[in-house]
């Protein structure tokens, strides 16, 4: 009764903005499905530098369920995107749908004394306060926040709806030549408490830092890795000094190679770099495969046909997405 339900209810066409960091990103979405049709910005600054912006078919979308595509990458192009954000769905349209493939803010944050401010909290106040359009509450799309507990951080004038890129890792784990060798590995309990329940159907490792003196060492709590293709899996990245130190211990453990997968690629300072294969490197120490989704587009840029590097893109999802 319920599939039958999901296949009588008619399918929205959506009208999808985005950002300029994102224009690849909307593209994908876009060729997922007919549905979907893209729509423009003009993204201009006035001479003092301050956002000219100009939503191009402002009439043309009037009842139409709109969407945008976005990506915060850096704080000076926040500003811009809050702009257009909260000015759609005051343009008289069916419904609005906000797409953060990845929600920057908090992933350093530690509140631990008085004083310590919460910039996560303060980025969920500002899009909970986006105006209502004709259809209700924004949608907010998500994919894999970094600290569970940020998803209460949102008030009841927006929907929040929590994704993981996690299924697009399955797949490509299944067409792998030694998906039967396949083991999970987890750098944390934090980790293992976020996936496990989606990887179930691999063995697994969890590692975990304990202090040795003044040092903080890797150290594989349960699991074994010996003889299997390991796989990391953490939800982002950002020097990449965990994944680093969790490799060599599996390794050390007898993994027969050891590869990564992180639903955000944020390689501040192009940490990457660390991770591409050199020639004069020790194969014994490098990644077989590192997968990101696209959720960081100038981090796709970067690292374009350098192996290990992988892309998993999100478009398909968030297609589906926008459909809810």
């Amino acid at each position: 009764m319920e599939i039958q339900k999901e296949l009588q209810r008619p399918k929205k066409q959506v009208h999808l903005f985005y950002c300029v960091e994102c224009e690849e990103l909307a593209r994908k979405v876009a060729a997922q499905s007919d549905l979907i049709t893209l729509k423009s910005i003009n993204w201009r600054n006035f001479a003092d530098g301050w956002p000219n912006l100009y939503i191009n078919s402002a009439h043309d979308i009037r009842g139409q369920h709109v969407a945008f595509l976005a990506s915060f990458s850096s704080p000076e192009v926040v500003f811009e995107q809050i702009s257009v954000i909260y000015a759609l769905p005051r343009l008289f349209v069916a419904s609005f749908t906000l797409v953060f493939p990845f929600f920057p803010t908090g992933s350093f944050e530690r509140m631990e004394e008085e004083g310590d401010v919460a910039t996560a909290f303060t980025m969920a106040r500002i899009l909970s306060n986006i105006p209502i359009s004709r259809g209700g509450p924004t949608s907010l799309v998500i994919y894999d926040i970094h600290a569970l507990q940020e998803r209460f951080y949102f008030g009841d004038h927006v929907l929040p709806l929590f994704e993981t890129g996690i299924p697009l890792l399955k797949q490509r784990l299944h067409q792998l030549p030694d998906a039967d060798k396949i083991v999970v590995a987890f750098p944390d309990d934090g980790a293992w408490k976020r996936f496990h329940k989606l990887l179930v159907h691999f063995p697994m490792v969890v590692c975990a830092k304990v202090r040795e003196g003044d040092k903080r060492i890797v150290r594989i709590k349960e699991g074994n890795p010996a003889g299997c293709h390991v796989v990391i899996v953490d939800d982002l990245v950002q020097s990449g000094g965990t994944l680093i130190e969790c490799q060599k211990v599996l390794a050390a453990h007898g993994a027969a190679k050891v590869s990564a997968y992180v639903t955000h690629g944020v390689f501040p300072k192009g940490s990457w770099e660390q991770f591409t294969h050199k020639k004069d490197a020790n194969s014994a120490n490098a990644f077989a495969y590192f997968w990101i989704t696209d959720s960081c587009p100038l981090t796709v840029k970067a690292i374009e046909n350098k192996a290990p590097f992988e892309v998993l893109s999100l478009a398909g999802s968030i297609a589906d997405a926008l459909q809810i």
